[in-house]
């Protein structure tokens, strides 16, 4: 017999236990070898040693799921306890369809024109791409999500967002949404 405690690190246990804890009843389902109990931001298990590493696999397995698509679905939670593959088919960097990463409830955020997705293809070549171009052509739309994507696939630790303490001198007009 033996105990461990599994953390929900950068997770919300609301999201993760889903709506009256139905997600957490699910995994528990799927492990009845083992005792799974919820307190606030901890999971404590306790079993069989190889029973608890598979549940820890399967866990490291689920935060993943949740780290890159904000969501996952009950037949999303059993497909990956069930199987270690992906079972969404999402992939957080889909050059065929454009999807950079999927938002909050989601949503694929897409490179919408062709110059947002080359501007996303040289970003991946390059480790400084310069864009330059009129108002509203998503400059900072696409730049802001390539930096969650980054942030979400844990290549950096934080994000820094920063503009000049003195405007340039240009007169931009009107802009989109003035």
């Amino acid at each position: 017999m033996m105990d461990a405690v599994i953390y929900l690190e950068g997770l919300d246990p609301v999201v993760f236990f889903g709506v009256n804890n139905r997600r957490f009843e699910r995994i528990r389902q799927h492990f009845p070898k083992l005792k799974v109990m919820a307190r606030g931001n901890e999971i404590r298990v306790s079993g069989d040693e190889e029973e608890i590493r598979k549940f820890q696999d399967k866990m490291d397995i689920l935060f993943d799921h949740l780290n890159r698509y904000n969501d996952i679905s009950v037949d999303e939670l059993d497909a990956l306890i069930q199987d270690d593959r992906d079972f969404s088919g999402k992939d957080i960097m889909n050059m065929e369809n454009g999807i950079l990463l999927y938002g909050e409830s989601g949503k694929p955020i897409r490179a919408q024109t062709v110059n947002q997705i080359k501007l996303v293809e040289e970003s991946i070549q390059n480790d400084l791409v310069l864009a330059i171009g009129p108002a509203g052509t998503g400059k900072t739309y696409t730049a802001i999500a390539l930096a969650v994507r980054s942030l979400k696939l844990r290549e950096v630790k934080r994000i820094i967002l920063t503009r000049p303490a003195v405007e340039a001198g240009e007169k931009l007009g009107f802009l989109p949404g003035d």
